[in-house]
């Protein structure tokens, strides 16, 4: 669950190679030792064509407590220090993706991050629909009972099933996004502490004050929760905070959304720190702060950090816009909630944002393609109105006026809001006469079924939701009072629906 750590891993690692020229000798004194991967092979044999000589960076955050040979991480280290879970969790899912856009003639670097969960369909891995997280943990199962019997060690057996991983994975997220991926980075749990404890103290920043208490596993309760209490505004975090701050997903307003935005909001943070403390200009701090990075760090034997370390310098100072790519509900598959999307739209919010040939009309009404699974409601027949969705919450009236919300903004009406017995256990969908169109729509963006109620009044659909109700996220709308950012540059992502506000690096941006 060390999101956003593994992927700084990667960012910084990347920053560090190439912020500026190197000669030679230095550059390989900082090769020496990477762990080299084949996995882009593949990958780019299926990839979509470039348009031009722009770089896409994707960064892969493991979740995996295993080094690399394939043995359990100490377990004094992760659940006693880090309180991160034992080894049987997480598996091998990439709960980081985040790609970086590095334009071909300079400018801003536009970094994208994919929710973990969006549901979409797998390549390299089984071809299947699943979260995208799992593509990387499917493929390497599958490798890994194909090469049972060879004869070889543990060792050999773990590094090979894993290039099956990493190769699925670029290759979803490839075919998810339409553009090809140049070079990859991967970094797993310990990668993140090894990093935060070479810089640490890092100071992030909140808008609201946070208290998330651990809650121990029983037999009857999954546990969670890291154990992170700050006051709103900056704090300066150790190693074990900063794991803390971008684990945290309980008491979100978005649940594992927001602790995206956690993610980039850090990895500015980090970057900003390296800067101010001039270690990107003195090749010898650089060189220690690698020696840390590299041991934890897997990177494609294509990557020429020479060549790149002309582009790296746009990395830095403030150069990066994150944005993370919307989603258009929830669903329940398999009795595991994943995030519906809309392929089509996000491959048009990247067109859009890395090749810039195209403006994007209409996103709310972009065509849905049938292997989307999208959960997103469908228009009323004729154009018609759409019913009045009344909605009632076990959390009380004001996750149900939340809830509210999100479904105007998916086209509804507002209706009444109200409690639910706390005992809810789980969501239902009922309607009046007139909105039964509208009520199968609502219950399959919940992954329910409508009933009809004569207790609802005819046009009306109610929604009353379960207590463990994760909210649905409201769709980003421009803001109409946007302006240009300060260097006079277009903002390429002004007026895209991307899931929540963007975050920009070059200082420590405030998050929740």
């Amino acid at each position: 669950m060390t999101v956003a750590g593994r992927t700084l891993a990667c960012t910084v690692s990347v920053v560090v190679l190439g912020a500026s020229g190197f000669t030679w000798f230095e550059y390989r004194s900082l090769d020496d030792g990477m762990i080299k991967s084949t996995a882009l092979a593949d990958a780019k044999r299926n990839a979509p064509p470039h348009l031009d000589k722009s770089v896409n960076l994707l960064l892969i955050g493991l979740d995996s407590r295993k080094d690399m040979d394939g043995n359990d991480l100490p377990k004094q280290f992760v659940e006693d220090e880090l309180h991160a879970g034992s080894s049987e969790i997480g598996g091998y899912n990439t709960n980081a993706l985040i790609v970086l856009h590095i334009p071909a003639n300079g400018g801003k670097v536009t970094a994208l991050s994919v929710p973990r969960d969006d549901y979409v369909q797998t390549v390299g891995a089984d071809g299947k629909m699943h979260k995208i997280k799992e593509a990387y943990g499917i493929a390497k199962e599958a490798a890994e009972a194909k090469l049972a019997g060879k004869g070889l060690s543990k060792a050999e057996l773990e590094r090979q099933s894993r290039e099956a991983g990493r190769s699925a994975t670029i290759q979803t997220v490839q075919s998810f996004l339409d553009v090809p991926v140049d070079h990859f980075a991967e970094v797993n749990l310990i990668g993140f502490y090894d990093i935060a404890k070479a810089v640490e103290p890092i100071q992030v920043c909140l808008n609201h004050p946070v208290d998330d208490p651990i809650i121990a596993r029983t037999a009857t309760h999954e546990g969670g929760g890291t154990g992170l209490k700050l006051p709103a505004g900056i704090s300066s975090l150790d190693a074990a905070q900063a794991l803390s701050f971008v684990r945290q997903r309980h008491h979100l307003t978005n649940g594992d959304l927001d602790r995206t935005h956690r993610q980039q909001a850090f990895i500015s943070s980090v970057e900003y720190r390296l800067k101010e403390q001039g270690v990107l200009n003195d090749f010898g701090q650089m060189q220690k702060l690698f020696g840390v990075v590299k041991k934890d760090v897997v990177i494609d034997n294509e990557w020429n950090i020479l060549d790149f370390a002309q582009q790296a310098p746009n990395l830095t100072g403030g150069n990066v816009e994150f944005n993370t790519l919307p989603i258009t509900g929830f669903k329940t598959v398999g009795g595991q909630e994943v995030n519906t999307v809309n392929p089509d739209l996000i491959k048009k919010i990247v067109r859009q944002l890395f090749n810039r040939d195209a403006a994007l009309t209409a996103p709310e009404t972009a065509p849905v393609s049938a292997a989307s699974e999208t959960a997103s409601p469908t228009p009323s027949p004729s154009g018609a109105p759409k019913s009045v969705v009344d909605v009632n919450a076990a959390a009380g009236a004001g996750a149900a006026a939340t809830e509210s919300k999100a479904l105007v903004a998916l086209g509804y009406q507002a209706g009444r809001i109200g409690d639910a017995p706390a005992r809810t256990r789980a969501t239902t969908v009922t309607y009046g006469s007139g909105a039964k169109a509208d009520a199968q729509a609502v219950a399959a963006h919940y992954g329910v079924t409508a009933a009809p109620s004569a207790a609802v009044a005819a046009g009306h659909v109610r929604v009353t939701l379960a207590a463990t109700h994760t909210p649905t996220p409201t769709p980003a709308t421009p803001s109409a009072g946007a302006s240009a950012p300060a260097d006079g540059s277009a903002d390429p992502a002004a007026g895209l629906p991307m899931q929540g506000p963007a975050v920009k690096a070059g200082g420590i941006p405030c998050v929740d």
